[in-house]
């Protein structure tokens, strides 16, 4: 071995923590958080260049050294390493086009995302609820990214795209990324070449957001009764926000409230319907108080293929059906907003136990082997909870009862 040459060995290698590691002659090992990858620095004309070898394990120190070596003696020569390796890129690409015309198509982003989609979607939700999960892709990365080879979409590329909604639409731009990470994942499965940094540096173009999410506005729920019996002889739309006031629900379980899922005063939602990963949420049963009872009867005299709030023509009624009627009442607050009204209620107005008031609005609770453990679903806690809600929203006489639970709030 020569001087500085060969300071690693395949042992140091698998054992050695995170950071930058010098095997000699500017072959680095880079061990970041984004994954293990081989570097080798140069300098040219004066300025230091980087240049990715592979990541490991995939390339080995031997094969690493190898590559090195052979880069080293170009650099000697007065040549640049990086523009020799794009002129063999771009010379393989050109003869992969010559034998297969189709070749370059199938690197475009814009068919690598539809099929990565294709790919995720048993892990999703409802198959990612009608597109979803891809919209932020379609909308806001194909437009400037899609016709680009997998292999050419860098850092740079990806901030320029992102750039007028990452600190104005916070969220969005947040989902387009993290699923465009997605999709250059499966593109590597594919064995197409990327740039394994090209997020991270995208991210460190684009700085941390600094816009502030906004909660959705909620009625103060003092003020939620008066709304609530307003809504009383109202059609299918009021009936739903009733239901949705009464039982502390997301609009989606509302919307496809079934009569099938109703046995007494139990409301077993099936977990498909339930917010969560699949696989991985379960059932949730709903304590029916006296006066949800009475909507779900209203609500049978217009019921349709089963559903309590069935659409004009088929289906059931849209997501914004609920928003539309608050907005005609020039409100500011949302029909998701009455979660909140209820839980600051509970809070404000109870002395219920902290998982009694988290579980009543779908929350889980603990981690998740204590959930292992404790098993209950505060059922019966729940529904002297929902009583006592229902009364405060038709101003009702209620009997005011403890309700603990194992840590009250």
């Amino acid at each position: 071995m020569a001087g500085g040459l060969y300071k690693l060995s395949a042992q140091r290698v698998k054992k050695t923590g995170p950071g930058k590691h010098s095997d000699g002659g500017g072959l680095y090992l880079y061990r970041l958080s984004s994954g293990d990858q081989w570097v080798f620095r140069f300098t040219i004309s004066g300025g230091r260049k980087e240049m990715g070898l592979g990541g490991y394990p995939s390339v080995s120190l031997a094969q690493a050294r190898e590559m090195a070596d052979a880069y080293r003696g170009i650099v000697k020569r007065g040549g640049n390493p990086i523009e020799l390796r794009n002129a063999e890129k771009a010379q393989a690409a050109a003869d992969q086009v010559a034998s297969d015309p189709k070749a370059r198509e199938k690197r475009l982003l814009k068919n690598i995302a539809p099929a990565a989609f294709e790919a995720r979607k048993a892990q999703l939700k409802g198959d990612g609820e009608a597109g979803r999960w891809y919209s932020p892709i379609k909308t806001h990365i194909l437009p400037a990214l899609g016709e680009k080879p997998v292999e050419d979409i860098t850092g740079t590329v990806i901030a320029d795209a992102l750039r007028p909604i990452w600190h104005t639409k916070t969220d969005v731009a947040r989902k387009a990324i993290t699923r465009l990470k997605a999709c250059l994942r499966y593109a590597s499965a594919n064995r197409y070449e990327i740039d394994r940094h090209a997020i991270d540096d995208a991210r460190e173009l684009l700085g941390k957001q600094v816009h502030k999410a906004e909660n959705i506005p909620s009625m103060n729920w003092r003020d939620v009764p008066a709304f609530y019996q307003g809504l009383e002889g109202g059609g299918k739309v009021q009936l739903a926000l009733q239901l949705l006031i009464l039982t502390g629900l997301r609009s989606k379980p509302i919307r496809f409230a079934q009569f099938d899922q109703i046995d007494g005063n139990v409301w077993t939602i099936p977990a498909e319907m339930v917010k969560g990963p699949r696989g991985k949420t379960d059932d949730f049963r709903v304590p029916l108080t006296a006066e949800a009872m009475r909507i779900v009867e209203l609500a049978e005299k217009t019921a349709r293929d089963g559903y309590l709030f069935p659409g004009v023509r088929k289906g059931v009624i849209s997501d914004a059906s609920m928003s539309r009627h608050m907005e005609r009442l020039e409100l500011h607050a949302r029909p998701h907003g009455f979660r909140s009204s209820f839980r600051t209620w509970a809070d404000e107005a109870t002395n219920t136990g902290y998982e009694i008031k988290e579980t009543a609005i779908g929350h889980k609770v603990g981690s998740a082997v204590s959930r292992a453990y404790q098993r209950s679903d505060y059922f019966e806690e729940r529904l002297l909870l929902a009583e006592r809600w229902a009364s405060h929203l038709t101003g009702g006489k209620a009997v005011v009862i403890p309700i603990r639970g194992a840590t009250n709030a």
